[in-house]
């Protein structure tokens, strides 16, 4: 996982209105699909809103204490709680449709808005997926430009989706610093993720390097929305928030230029963070092409690491992950999910062998086989 400093995290969490604290209040009870346009009207600048299923995933009260589990890190054992304490402000471990473990920082509950941070892009790359499968993309080996003929142009336009979604795009970049300007920019509307991709240009041949840049997963948000004539965030509510049975409302962050940012900034609920893991854990369910949903855990061909979209944990499974430890871990091995949310964790690299641990324990005391969604 990838490390970006606190100041990029304090800075942007400021652009879009944020105090320190990134959990916004719950915006009050779900909407109903006739509030939908009233939402909208009252949404937050720089949001635009997802609003429940009208068939949310069920879940269901299951308590155990996970938090005893322990797990060894640089040589040192440590318990789960432990690491909540110091780590997170919200975890939650989900078996089939029981959630077995729901633990929240003071200040924090079942209800809050957790940033997502960079998990959005998987949520992007899975867009992109339904959009293949419906026939709106043609390929991934297509090329940005044949879709955004803003681009076709520039450094970008010849860049391939597939490049884009494994992070091979070759474009000069560099995620600790160029991240700043890209987020500062476009959250106070300075300038639009399109014009700011125009202004790259290419430092390596395309397909021969990895190199995590969340432009990259902006240029696929618009990729999404010409292919489909949609604003990436009714796509994402018709194909995937709804029909994925999410039940809370939620906010998805653009440019104030009309795009959707995509490399980041979802605020959802960590039970509706779940279903999206238990969504891909079910192997799509209908929602997601399940031929999608076995590529994305499969390493990309550039990093043994990255797959399309996802980070990979080995044979264990692949995650959504964001700034400062948030984490959407599918564990394909041990059927489990687990989520964590937090502002600002220094050190990421425990996040695994926690997880990992925690997943095993599910397994390991397993009494009857995961519920289907």
């Amino acid at each position: 996982m990838r490390r970006r400093p606190a100041a990029l995290a304090l800075a942007t969490a400021l652009t879009l209105g944020l105090t320190a604290a990134p959990a916004l209040a719950a915006p009050g009870p779900p909407v109903s699909p006739s509030a939908a346009a009233a939402l909208e009207a009252a949404k937050p600048p720089n949001f635009d809103p997802l609003t429940p299923s009208a068939n949310p995933v069920e879940l269901t009260s299951d308590p155990r204490d996970l938090g005893k589990v322990t797990y060894t890190y640089n040589g040192q054992t440590h318990t789960v709680q432990d690491y909540l304490n110091r780590a997170a402000q919200g975890f939650l471990v989900l078996d089939g449709t029981r959630i077995l473990d729901e633990w929240y920082a003071p200040g924090y509950s079942k209800d809050s808005l957790f940033q997502s941070w960079s998990m959005a892009k998987s949520y992007t790359a899975d867009a992109i997926g339904v959009a293949l499968g419906e026939g709106k993309i043609h390929s991934i080996d297509d090329t940005a430009g044949t879709y955004v003929p803003e681009l076709a142009d520039t450094a970008y336009g010849s860049v391939t989706i597939r490049n884009l979604l494994r992070m091979a795009s070759g474009i000069g970049w560099n995620e600790t610093i160029d991240d700043v300007p890209l987020h500062v920019g476009v959250s106070l509307g300075l300038y639009s993720t399109l014009q700011f991709a125009a202004t790259r240009t290419k430092a390596v041949e395309q397909g021969t390097q990895f190199n995590y840049t969340s432009l990259n997963t902006a240029v696929l948000a618009l990729v999404l929305q010409k292919a489909t004539g949609k604003p990436y965030y009714r796509y994402l509510q018709e194909k995937i928030w709804g029909p994925g049975g999410m039940a809370g409302t939620a906010y998805v962050g653009n440019d104030s230029h009309g795009d959707a940012l995509g490399y980041c900034c979802i605020y959802a609920t960590d039970r509706d963070f779940a279903r999206m893991g238990k969504l891909m854990l079910d192997g799509g369910r209908g929602v997601i092409p399940a031929s999608w949903v076995s590529q994305v855990g499969t390493p990309s061909g550039v990093s043994p690491s990255y797959g399309l979209g996802w980070w990979i944990d080995g044979t264990d499974g692949y995650y959504a992950s964001g700034l400062g430890g948030q984490l959407i871990y599918v564990s394909t091995k041990y059927r489990v999910v687990i989520v964590k949310s937090t502002f600002l964790n220094p050190d990421e690299s425990e996040t695994l062998p926690a997880f990992r641990a925690v997943a095993a324990e599910v397994a390991r005391t397993r009494v009857t086989p995961p519920a289907a969604g």
